[in-house]
């Protein structure tokens, strides 16, 4: 079982990095932040209630994007993701390095996009 996460991050892929930055900046003033660790940078930004919006540029097809990424506090990503393949989960993307520390992907019942991020200074299996 997934362990309850402390919170949740929705990520867009879209074609135009910039395009996307001046829109959500300018016209709808939610004050993204430039980050590094993708190219050619990504977007990142936190709402009032905690949710934050995540933005990279990369090709995104319907039903993959966006997704929402739980950021994993407890327990070993690893661990997780073998948890969730042995329920019958798809698992789309196996862990794998992300910024700033291990990503996996996985689809719920109806094909929906989910994620798991976890920091790199946690470990990855706790077995």
């Amino acid at each position: 079982m997934l362990p309850k996460p402390h919170r949740a991050s929705v990520v867009y892929y879209v074609a135009d990095i910039k395009r996307t930055e001046t829109f959500y900046n300018d016209v709808l003033g939610l004050g993204l932040v430039r980050q590094e660790g993708a190219e050619p940078f990504w977007l990142s930004g936190s709402l009032d209630q905690g949710l934050e919006i995540i933005f990279f540029e990369m090709e995104g097809k319907r039903g993959n994007t966006p997704a929402l990424i739980f950021d994993i506090t407890e327990g070993g990503i690893d661990d997780i993701v073998a948890a969730l393949s042995e329920k019958g989960v798809t698992i789309v993307t196996p862990v794998e390095e992300a910024p700033g520390g291990w990503s996996a992907d996985f689809l719920d019942p109806d094909g929906f996009g989910l994620g798991l991020w976890q920091a790199e200074d946690k470990p990855r299996s706790l077995k």
